[in-house]
């Protein structure tokens, strides 16, 4: 926690320090932490919102951000524009202001007014329950996964896990580890901080972050050779082709989705034709 903490101006700090050190209920739960100028500081838990009574300045907001930025917000430029940042221990922020476009591109963003730290936990082995699924042990490789679930229920730290767990292989059931290609676009799976992956995405693992789904699943299959690929939260078009064309090259994969359930899947024709297709074998829901 203090890796985030030390970001915010010294009020808010020893505010943050007092609340979340004082409860460890706080200390195991919190996901999020979110200031919005000239309103108070919420704590984000599994299932309830926490307000702090401590009135956010406009000035705080902006010092937090120059901290984030290391007192170079024209170096961090690129990132704002995609809306978030990336701290070490792969824990991001949301960034939310004025955006400045030009010829239909983002290209600046100023005025910010909230920040959204989002606080990454890995949770080790939490794919122990699944996994059976996913393998396919008789050719030693794994089945073409869809992970559904509703925004905030764990899909990528499942996720996650499971890339660790293939990629590392499983000796006492003689699983070997896979070459695993990750596409992070937004940083949340290994949440790499100057390149470096935070969290643990195993031995065997090549990560390609800051560009869309379906151009790094094709850069990853060009250059690396994975014999699995992954990536977080598919739906566009684009995508569904990437992933046929993964298939076709004989790398399977293991992918999320927005939604609830069959249905949700459905009213996307895209991903939904790979289902009926069959080129996605299993699919769970959380």
């Amino acid at each position: 926690m203090e890796e985030i903490l030390r970001y915010f101006p010294n009020n808010l700090y020893k505010t943050l320090e007092n609340v979340i050190f004082q409860n460890s209920k706080l200390s195991n739960e919190l996901q999020e932490i979110r200031i919005r100028s000239n309103n108070p500081i919420i704590l984000r838990l599994r299932m309830s919102d926490i307000p702090i009574d401590y009135i956010v300045e406009q000035t705080e907001v902006l010092q937090t951000l120059e901290k984030l930025c290391e007192n170079s917000i024209y170096a961090y430029k690129k990132q704002l524009c995609e809306g978030f940042l990336t701290i070490k221990g792969g824990h991001r922020i949301g960034v939310s202001g004025t955006v400045v476009i030009e010829n239909n591109e983002i290209i600046n963003m100023k005025y910010v007014n909230s920040l959204n730290f989002r606080i990454a936990r890995e949770i080790i082995g939490c794919s122990n329950n699944v996994i059976g699924q996913i393998l396919d042990l008789k050719n030693k490789t794994i089945n073409n996964t869809l992970i559904v679930s509703p925004p905030g229920k764990g899909k990528t730290t499942l996720l996650r896990d499971i890339i660790r767990t293939i990629s590392n292989g499983i000796p006492e059931i003689e699983f070997p580890g896979q070459t695993c290609g990750v596409v992070d676009e937004r940083g949340e799976i290994a949440a790499a901080y100057r390149g470096i992956p935070q969290n643990d995405v195993g031995i065997r693992t090549d990560v390609i972050g800051n560009i869309n789904k379906s151009k790094g699943m094709k850069m990853l299959i060009r250059s690396m050779s994975p014999q699995v690929i992954a990536c977080d939260e598919i739906g566009t078009k684009e995508d569904a082709e990437a992933i046929k064309e993964a298939m076709i090259s004989g790398v399977k994969g293991i992918f999320t989705i927005h939604g609830k359930n069959m249905s949700d899947i459905e009213k996307n024709k895209e991903i939904y034709e790979l289902v009926e297709n069959k080129q996605i074998e299993k699919i769970i829901f959380l």
